[in-house]
């Protein structure tokens, strides 16, 4: 994939899956993202949006590092938890990154048994996250990552309520919010959750089409 000093296992990982050309938003993201900053974008694919995740992710982390999770990815519901870890999975192959998956149906204590352990990666639901940051005392200092993906949808499904105490509770780390769509209800999102942050949209992509 043309990105810039894009970490060479994951590239690697990308052409073995034939992601070979980045789509204009990733392109322009890329170095905003892996500097560390706040970032939202809008993109209308989801196919795009879980990867665009993954390679965000991954390029930040590198590789495997101590036990405590490193990235934070928040997801709908169990189908694109499992999606989610699908992709990630894939593009981390020789990174040597830990990914580790949960939902509101995984056995709680097999989850704390299996972090404990050692995880790079936690992506989860909403409310199974909620309930972990607040009973199994994570160590959130490790964190360099807070992903939210499908934001708009998770605000517009009254889930707003547990991203902010989400976000209270890890406190200082970059975030990246992936959405279909821009609306009120997240740029409200935005504005509580990120001090400064640099948006990117793919409708210019629409408008070529």
């Amino acid at each position: 994939m043309n990105l810039k000093k894009i970490h060479p296992k994951l590239q690697q990982a990308l052409i073995e899956n034939g992601l070979t050309e980045a789509p204009n938003v990733i392109k322009e993201a890329f170095g905003t993202i892996k500097s560390g900053n706040d970032v939202v974008l809008i993109i209308e694919n989801q196919e795009e949006r879980e990867e665009t995740i993954a390679i965000s992710v991954i390029q930040r982390l590198e590789k495997a590092f101590m036990l405590s999770p490193r990235a934070l990815v928040i997801v709908q519901d169990k189908p694109q938890a499992l999606q989610m870890e699908t992709v990630f999975k894939k593009l981390a192959k020789y990174t040597g990154l830990r990914i580790f998956m949960t939902h509101d149906k995984t056995d709680l204590d097999e989850d704390k048994n299996q972090i404990s352990i050692g995880i790079d990666v936690l992506i989860g639901t909403p409310e199974r996250l909620n309930f972990m940051f607040g009973n199994a005392g994570f160590d959130v200092n490790q964190l360099k990552m807070l992903v939210i993906n499908d934001t708009d949808e998770l605000l517009r499904l009254r889930h707003d309520t547990r991203l902010y105490r989400l976000s209270e509770s890890i406190g200082k780390t970059q975030r990246l919010y992936v959405s279909e769509q821009e609306t009120e209800r997240l740029e409200i999102f935005v504005d509580k959750t990120m001090l400064d942050s640099y948006w990117f949209s793919d409708e210019e992509d629409f408008d070529e089409e």
